[in-house]
């Protein structure tokens, strides 16, 4: 075996897990794309720990950005968000609403249900944060240019645009 050839070892022999020494391996770029996404997030939240911030999760970022884009939802459209029961849905509204990120409001169309949506603290949240993560990619940007950075972020998008039905589904929170 050459020098630096990694292999799998298998009941019978070994496997190598590269055709050649310099070959990228399989895992590789999934793995990067995940560190890169927990490089990001780490530091957001060192930042916002610095500043006393609440311990907010991933989950509550994902309802930030729902609630940013839809004005308000209701907790069944929370839950489908975020792929979780409706009580589990619930129950990041309850930590999001005793911080005083977001509110309860009665539904416009149903005396029935309530609307969820961000309080002035929860956008200048969403605001803060956008801009601590504004910084972080200038950093990347200092490392390896702000057009790789770019053209980065356009090959992500096309990679993941939306997909046909019964195709993958969006990014979800890691709790």
């Amino acid at each position: 075996m050459p020098p630096g050839h990694r292999t799998a070892a298998t009941a019978t022999h070994a496997v190598p897990l590269r055709a050649e020494p310099t070959d990228p391996l399989p895992t590789e770029l999934p793995l990067l794309l995940a560190m890169g996404f927990r490089h990001l997030v780490d530091r957001l939240h060192d930042r916002l720990r610095e500043e006393g911030r609440e311990a907010l999760r991933p989950a509550h970022g994902y309802v930030f950005r729902l609630l940013t884009r839809t004005g308000g939802s209701n907790v069944v459209e929370i839950a489908a968000h975020l792929e979780v029961t409706k009580q589990a849905a619930s129950q990041v509204v309850a930590e999001l609403e005793q911080w005083g990120y977001v509110e309860r409001r009665p539904d416009a169309h149903d005396r029935r249900a309530v609307t969820v949506t961000l309080t002035d603290k929860g956008v200048d949240y969403v605001r803060h944060v956008d801009s601590i993560y504004a910084e972080l990619e200038r950093d990347w940007a200092a490392q390896v240019g702000a057009e790789r950075v770019e053209q980065l972020r356009a090959d992500l998008r096309t990679l993941l645009s939306p997909v046909p039905e019964g195709g993958t589904r969006g990014a979800r929170p890691l709790w």
